[in-house]
């Protein structure tokens, strides 16, 4: 027989009342929901969104070439006056310069030195414009346009030549610049990606070290990735597949440390200032839809100097000129991955001192906690 103590010690307790959670008022409840932070951010969203619709109807609502360079190949008695011609055609679409080889203008197109080679004959009523669409089909169809008007203002007929075709899986020679901006995307994704799983800011300069390391496996990965879809899988550019995938490793890995970088010095906002750089003004004057020659000055000022216009071009020079002139392309996008590298260490051992100092404390999640993995 149990004693009354042994039932009362297996009886199940009764919840007890949860206390009613007070209603807020709606403007109350509203401030709750949107602070005052959560509206600057929707408002910066808004000012980049804006920023991206300008930038790129910017660039690309009235394309007009600009000293497109043209070699003229002539007898001296008419080469002098052809290329004053076409130096004082309205708004400088070309600019003519005399060559008196044409094997030798022949070689610059090639090389990629000048974008079209005009030989006039004066013994016949017909004129040979050789382009290159390599080079870009906005700028060799932009030369075709002014020259014809040229010859038919003249009385004249050009026939045109393409000595530097595109391959035949390069539709409209857009391969590369998509290329690029796959590559590029990675790089700022992946460093978007860490900030987001441990925080924009490491903790400790170590573990900033430990995320500029992660990114040289995974740019080289990038790199091979691209390489590997635009050559074997679709034929799109090929017969440089090692070319390319080292510079798809050098864009990404640029793309990645300017993003850590910018986190470094503006938190959250960083990733913002990133998709500023890369996609609102980077995109648009890397001379993929039209290059640089036909964009607006602004647009056509910044192409050599970002990533995306550097490895634009250096894709198109790898792949139809010999890799000829792309040692300055290199330097840019190696300045990038140097600058962002060092930015973002520099940056890392700056906070980490002053929280040591009590002089800097970290908002919520933008720092990882010390116990946290890289």
């Amino acid at each position: 027989m149990s004693s009354p103590d042994a039932s009362t010690e297996h009886e199940t307790p009764k919840p007890q009342p949860r206390t009613p959670i007070a209603e807020q008022g709606f403007w109350a409840e509203w401030r709750d929901a949107v602070s005052p932070r959560t509206v600057a951010l929707l408002f910066g969203v808004l000012l980049l969104q804006l920023a991206f619709i300008l930038s790129y109807v910017g660039a690309f609502h009235s394309p007009q070439p600009h000293q497109i360079p043209i070699a003229v190949v002539a007898p001296a008695q008419v080469s002098a006056e052809t290329v004053s011609r076409l130096n004082a055609i309205e708004s400088n679409p070309v600019k003519a310069t005399a060559v008196a080889d044409q094997a030798l203008a022949e070689q610059q197109i090639r090389n990629d030195d000048t974008s079209a080679v005009f030989i006039v004959n004066p013994t016949s009523n017909t004129d040979t414009l050789l382009v290159s669409s390599a080079g870009g089909t906005s700028v060799s169809g932009a030369i075709t346009t002014v020259l014809t008007q040229v010859d038919a203002a003249q009385k004249r007929s050009v026939t045109v030549q393409d000595v530097v075709p595109l391959q035949p899986g390069d539709g409209r020679g857009l391969t590369g610049f998509y290329l690029v901006i796959g590559w590029i995307v990675g790089g700022y994704l992946v460093a978007a990606l860490l900030g987001v799983a441990k925080g924009v800011r490491p903790a400790t300069p170590r573990r900033a070290y430990f995320r500029l390391a992660a990114v040289v496996p995974y740019a080289l990965l990038s790199g091979l990735g691209g390489a590997f879809v635009v050559d074997q899988l679709l034929g799109a550019l090929t017969g440089h597949f090692v070319a390319l995938w080292l510079l798809g490793a050098l864009l990404v890995a640029s793309s990645a440390t300017v993003t850590m970088a910018f986190q470094m010095l503006f938190g959250v906002l960083g990733i913002g200032v990133t998709v500023l750089v890369f996609v609102i003004l980077g995109n648009p004057s890397a001379g993929g839809a039209y290059q640089p020659a036909l964009l607006p000055p602004f647009w056509r000022a910044l192409s050599g100097a970002l990533p995306n216009g550097a490895g634009t071009d250096a894709v198109r020079r790898i792949v139809y000129f010999g890799a000829n002139g792309i040692t300055g392309h290199l330097i840019v996008i190696v300045a990038y991955i140097l600058g962002g590298a060092v930015i973002a260490a520099a940056g890392s051992h700056l906070h980490h001192q002053l929280r040591l100092r009590g002089l800097a404390a970290p908002a919520s999640g933008e720092f990882e906690s010390d116990a946290s993995a890289a």
